[in-house]
């Protein structure tokens, strides 16, 4: 079900023009309108899901499964020397637009992109007590 407040659902459904570079029944991929690197595109369901939390287990499944293809056809096409792929969801992890989307970014040697975070040092009682909780 689209949202009609919703701009990556009218992205996604052809409703406003974009630079397009695949679609099919289930997603559009579009170029970045403000682009980390050159070729820096979005995966965009056509419905509407808020995030992965939302997202059902089949698209969460095909989103893969098209990811892989597209950066293994913008790899050979665009010549990058890697690939990052990213997801954010929610304010606090960086999510800006409301509506699942999956980033493909070519990366270049020399690009200065940074997609990194700053490790910690938990201790192994920190470390057991996590692990205790995820696998109660």
């Amino acid at each position: 079900m689209k949202k009609d407040d919703c701009i990556f659902c009218k992205i996604a459904n052809g409703e406003i023009p974009t630079n397009s570079i695949y679609e099919d029944e289930r997603f559009r991929v579009i170029l970045d309108m403000s682009p980390a690197t050159k070729g820096h595109a979005l995966i965009l369901p056509k419905e509407h899901f808020a995030n992965i939390y939302e997202l059902p287990e089949d698209w969460a499944a095909d989103v893969m499964v098209l990811a892989k293809k597209m950066a293994t056809m913008m790899t050979e096409k665009l010549g990058c020397d890697g690939f990052n792929l990213v997801q954010n969801n929610n304010e606090c992890a960086g999510q800006t637009v409301f509506h699942f989307h999956y980033h493909l970014i070519p990366r270049y040697i020399g690009d200065n992109q940074k997609i990194q975070w700053n490790p910690t040092s938990p201790t192994a009682d920190e470390l057991k007590e996590v692990h205790s909780i995820l696998t109660k």
